[in-house]
């Protein structure tokens, strides 16, 4: 049991750290000006997100595995409490849910009718990536104190990326390569 214990947080690490990377290289990837860095991205952002995705889909399950342990009292109810616990694994469900249908909308665009737009269901991986991070920082560890503030400046990254790049976009600013998109 132990054991369940472990591999859910690792796999809820390596599955954030994944989805992370995936959300970003999503940004950069239709970013234009950005030059070898928008090329990188558009390499590798579906092979990370199809990682990302199926990372997460094993510390879903086993994190239901872990959360059954502990509703049936096979290992001790975390410090936090049950009730804590079981509001982290519905903010966690969510987000794979929202996950999943963004992946859709990308994989199989013809499933969605208009104003349902591949584009507009792919943007709920956004949403994903607030529920994950709110779930990674309430319950997602017990190393809360290490993670939250590195949660907190990759977040606020994040948000400087997608700025600069439609601040670009509209000519305010330019990119490295010194033109304006």
């Amino acid at each position: 049991m132990d054991l369940v214990w472990y591999l859910d947080r690792a796999a809820g690490l390596v599955g954030y750290a994944a989805l992370y990377l995936a959300v970003l290289t999503g940004i950069l990837y239709n970013a234009e000006g950005f030059g070898s860095i928008t090329d990188t991205a558009r390499r590798i952002h579906i092979e990370v997100s199809v990682f990302a995705l199926l990372v997460l889909l094993a510390h879903g399950i086993l994190g239901v595995v872990d959360t059954w342990f502990i509703v049936v009292g096979e290992v001790p109810t975390p410090a936090y409490g049950a009730s804590y616990l079981l509001g982290g694994v519905a903010v966690g469900a969510g987000a794979f849910l929202l996950l999943i249908v963004g992946v859709l909308g990308f994989l199989d665009a013809r499933r969605f009718e208009w104003p349902w737009t591949p584009r507009v269901v792919h943007a709920f991986t956004y949403g994903a990536f607030v529920f994950g991070t709110i779930h990674a920082a309430a319950v997602g560890t017990d190393l809360v104190g290490l993670l939250r503030p590195g949660l907190i400046a990759g977040v606020v990254f994040l948000v400087y990326v997608l700025l600069l790049r439609t601040l670009a976009r509209l000519g305010i600013v330019s990119t490295a390569d010194g033109v304006s998109s």
